[in-house]
């Protein structure tokens, strides 16, 4: 015992306690210096501490409260059970596992292995361990080791193919957002595509018809005898029929054989009008089912005239029985056409060898029909044999080099091909052919 001044008065006092008493406001001492020293940490720093500080707090609690769970519900069992029901303790090791990792996991099976040996192992209420009871110990103690290791493995895999999964999807959902730019980008380049094609084919439009438009300029002269022969013969087959009608006795029969060749004349006359105006008007394609025979009779009838001007013999091998096409009337006589000028274009400077050209139609396989355009011109060079069908390439000086371009996409369209080659004798030869179904 010793002496103290408490309060203004003498009083007895415990060593120990006083002792104790020195402890406490040293420790008191400790944590207000630590408590000084620790508000002069900035504040970032304090978060990290605390949060650093809660990290290492949640595995702990995690694996008291579990254990503790586990200890309580074991001593209230215990009566029931000759021997420990320690398997609650397995239960909160995997659960402390599972929940908090491999630390809250390992720090359970140190608590469940101080509670079982101290309640449950023999000596009771002791650390000590009995020797009988040691193998049994020993195995609790591995078992919940295995027991960690296990639940915070699963949960470890767990939680790697969780992760995997979302990259895996974060990784989806990247491709496929470049998929569907990447489809929009091709989509746009596709309208893109479409729009040069439909501007292309317009102006191949506009090309054709200037094409029809120059081609017809050229044959004025066979136009205008074309249409002034059925004119003529309409006139004389009206005076005769009115001579015959004045007779005395009326010739009846002659007259009405005037009568049918005046409708014959006017009804050719007619057609050489409507053919004429078919080709100088810009109409859409009228496709129907062709012979190709009568499509080039007709066109050698406006060519005639013209062919007389240049001195050029025109000739026709047609081949009977050709099977039937399917076309625009038009837009193949502007093929031929465009074939046959160009033939006598090239002719005008040859000399000392006749002038022809000769059209030949023929079948080109069962279905099919072709059509070739020879003369007897300057002739063309393998090399531009090829060259001649692109865009503004011209053999002639005044020529601008499209007749060609635009006949081989009428045929083209025509589900047909077309091609030139040299002639063996001289000149040039030219090919195109047209399916039956086209």
């Amino acid at each position: 015992m010793i002496f103290a001044f408490q309060d203004r008065e003498l009083a007895l006092q415990d060593p120990r306690e006083s002792v104790w008493a020195g402890r406490l406001h040293a420790e008191a001492g400790v944590a207000s210096a630590e408590l000084g020293a620790a508000r002069g940490i900035s504040l970032p720093a304090r978060k990290f501490l605390g949060e650093l500080a809660r990290t290492a707090l949640q595995p702990s609690a995690i694996a008291l409260v579990l254990v503790g769970a586990s200890l309580a519900s074991t001593l209230l069992l215990r009566s029931l059970f000759p021997y420990p029901f320690l398997f609650l303790f397995f239960a909160a090791v995997m659960a402390s596992a599972w929940i908090g990792g491999t630390a809250s996991g390992l720090l359970a099976v140190l608590l469940s292995t101080l509670a079982v040996d101290y309640y449950f192992v023999t000596p009771f209420n002791s650390f000590a361990i009995n020797p009988t009871d040691g193998t049994y110990f020993v195995a609790f103690v591995a078992c919940a080791v295995v027991a960690s290791w296990v639940s915070s493995s699963k949960k470890k895999s767990e939680e790697a193919l969780v992760a995997a999964r979302d990259q895996l999807e974060m990784r989806v959902a990247e491709r496929t957002a470049e998929l569907r730019q990447s489809n929009a980008e091709l989509r746009n380049i596709l309208k893109e595509h479409k729009k040069a094609q439909e501007a292309l084919g317009n102006t191949q439009a506009e090309l054709a018809h200037l094409s029809r438009v120059t081609a017809m300029g050229e044959l004025t002269s066979s136009i205008a005898h074309e249409v002034n022969q059925p004119l003529t013969a309409v006139v004389t087959y009206g005076h005769a029929c009115l001579e015959w009608l004045s007779a005395d006795p009326p010739n009846l029969d002659e007259a009405r054989l005037a009568a049918h060749g005046i409708i014959r004349d006017g009804t050719r006359a007619g057609a050489v009008i409507g053919r004429i105006r078919s080709l100088f008007k810009k109409e859409a394609p009228a496709i129907d089912w062709l012979c190709m025979n009568d499509v080039i009779r007709e066109l050698t009838v406006l060519l005639r005239d013209e062919a007389l001007r240049h001195r050029v013999s025109l000739k026709t091998e047609l081949a009977p029985g050709l099977p039937r096409v399917r076309g625009d009337r038009v837009q193949l006589q502007q093929v031929v056409l465009n074939l046959v000028m160009n033939g006598m274009d090239a002719m005008k400077a040859v000399t000392g060898v006749p002038r022809e050209i000769l059209i030949r139609t023929g079948r080109e396989n069962p279905t099919g029909v072709g059509i070739t355009v020879e003369d007897c011109g300057i002739g063309l060079t393998p090399e531009t044999a090829e060259r001649i069908f692109q865009p503004f390439f011209s053999t002639k000086p005044q020529g601008i080099g499209m007749g060609l371009s635009i006949s081989r996409s009428i045929i083209e369209s025509h589900a047909g091909r077309l091609w030139a080659s040299p002639r063996p004798a001289g000149g040039a030869v030219f090919h195109f052919t047209i399916p039956a179904g086209s």
